[in-house]
């Protein structure tokens, strides 16, 4: 686990970039949906998580029950949602002589509506487990629930009623609502079913993550992340092409750095603009990218020139960690995300980020002009050299990583998509990776993005398109109407927070096979 808390910071606040992004709050588009049927959960040691869920009943059934105290009935809505809730309610019986009580479990996983959350023993804040507890002191009553939900199943609890009378469910529904409408994706056809099934799922978790910024997870964090935003916007300039919210979301970072122009790992909206205190040495890199992404796929020079000054000075600030090797500093002092593995040294992979984010700097410093474009490449000769002494073992013929010169996954792949090798060097590389399978592995959608995208650009489609399907292919057979947070196959109980009961099952990170898909014509 690592948390970085930061007691004081100073914000230099821009106030033109935060207008311009106010400027830009998208339309946030509403949809109704119902529930489908009525389900129970169902003990399976042969399912993720252990639970699965079982039919029993149509959702019309669901206004010819009663219910008293104990009573209890889970409702499925057949797909994820986010969105807001309304029950409308009424008594059976005599007149109601005490308040209603009900609880409401909200679960994007079986799992959620299974297990109670007083189990729940993880260093993530109970608070992002979805429920509520409400008293109805009159009945007939419209219960609308003024905070928003990311669900599949409700679980609806009668704590208490009272002996007199009982209480019946007339209707119950969600107003679902993103800023991405469906009937705006660019259409793409594939001949394969599976890969038809990944990129349609792909979208929707696009969908879902999408309101008034590019959420991470519209269950838990439910702010925007510049590592999440930069794998958004490449899914989105692909399918929705709502590219204004990738713009806004660019003015919202540059608008909040720190004093030393450092842009934060994330920002919050509400109840204004507010830089968090998490600072990782790849997501501020990672600004510079999504700025040269949105620019190729925009044209937007006058953004790009706005915006340039913000995406140099991360570069300057990478840089700057450089040691006189002009390698990476890997000590306490520094946080750089990379993937969830507690075990992988990040010197090598970030060494690997900042030469890719060079390459695009030098791409955008070209675009605008600038004078730090001679700069740049100079310091780039200087990194590539310095990380083939330094960090390629020629017995190995791998990239290693830290004082223990460990061999993971995550630093083979990032110096394949940083262009460190030739073209023929990474494919040798992404088969020897394969073949050696080295301990330290990956955990997260976000990082098998990074293993993908390798293949391709080596030339591996087939191994690409076979680790696609096998890995978010498995979280379909695994039960997801959204791709997830986090995904381990070999260890499906994984959660870095300490139970799967807090993990994101609709999670920004895990939406790019669509864009896979469609950048290279899979």
């Amino acid at each position: 686990m690592n948390i970085q808390k930061i007691e004081k910071q100073t914000i230099a606040f821009n106030d033109a970039f935060t207008k311009r992004a106010d400027a830009l709050i998208p339309t946030i588009y509403k949809e109704r949906r119902r529930p489908k049927q009525l389900v129970e959960v169902v003990e399976d040691s042969n399912v993720i998580h252990g639970w699965r869920t079982d039919k029993v009943g149509d959702e019309s059934d669901l206004g010819e029950i009663e219910f008293g105290k104990g009573d209890s009935v889970i409702v499925d809505f057949g797909d994820h949602e986010v969105g807001y809730v309304t029950l409308k309610l009424k008594s059976v019986g005599s007149p109601p002589d005490a308040p209603l009580h009900v609880k409401l479990t909200f679960g994007e996983m079986p799992v959620e509506v299974a297990e109670p959350f007083s189990s729940y023993d993880g260093w993530l804040s109970s608070s992002w487990l979805q429920e509520e507890s409400i008293y109805v002191d009159v009945l007939p009553h419209t219960l609308s629930l003024s905070r928003r939900y990311s669900f599949r199943y409700v679980k609806i609890n009668v704590i208490d009623t009272s002996p007199k009378y009982r209480v019946v469910i007339d209707d119950i529904y969600c107003d679902a609502v993103s800023s991405a409408r469906s009937a705006d994706v660019q259409n793409y056809t594939t001949q394969d079913e599976l890969l038809a099934d990944i990129d349609h799922v792909s979208i929707k978790t696009l969908k879902d993550c999408m309101q008034d910024i590019f959420e991470d997870g519209p269950k838990r964090d439910r702010r925007l992340w510049l590592g999440d935003l930069r794998l958004q916007a490449l899914a989105n300039y692909k399918t929705f092409a709502t590219n204004d919210l990738v713009k806004r979301c660019l003015y919202l970072f540059a608008a909040v750095p720190n004093d030393k122009g450092q842009v934060s790992a994330n920002v919050f909206i509400q109840p204004s603009l507010i830089a968090d205190d998490t600072y990782l040495y790849d997501y501020s890199l990672f600004f510079t990218t999504t700025l040269y992404d949105y620019y190729e796929a925009t044209k937007d020079e006058k953004t790009l020139i706005e915006l340039w000054p913000t995406a140099y000075r991360q570069l300057e600030l990478g840089l700057a960690r450089l040691d006189d090797r002009f390698i990476v500093q890997d000590d306490e002092t520094w946080w750089s995300f990379i993937d969830w593995n507690n075990k992988l040294n990040k010197q090598a992979p970030s060494q690997a980020v900042l030469i890719y984010a060079l390459r695009k700097g030098i791409a955008l410093a070209r675009a605008v002009e600038a004078s730090e474009q001679t700069l740049l490449e100079n310091k780039l000769v200087d990194i590539e050299k310095a990380t083939m002494a330094h960090l390629w073992d020629d017995t190995k013929q791998l990239f290693v990583s830290g004082k223990d010169k460990q061999v993971s996954w995550a630093a083979q792949v990032w110096m394949v998509l940083a262009g460190v090798l030739k073209q023929d060097e990474g494919k040798a590389l992404m088969e020897r990776v394969i073949t050696e399978e080295p301990a330290v592995s990956m955990n997260t959608p976000y990082m098998y993005h990074h293993f993908v995208e390798a293949l391709l650009k080596v030339g591996m489609k087939t191994e690409a398109i076979k680790t696609l399907k096998a890995y978010w292919g498995g979280m379909l057979e695994d039960g997801a109407d959204t791709f997830w947070e986090l995904y381990n196959p070999n260890d499906k109980a994984f959660s870095p927070y300490g139970s799967h009961l807090i993990n994101s099952y609709c999670h920004a990170w895990s939406c790019t096979p669509t864009y896979l898909i469609r950048a290279y014509k899979l």
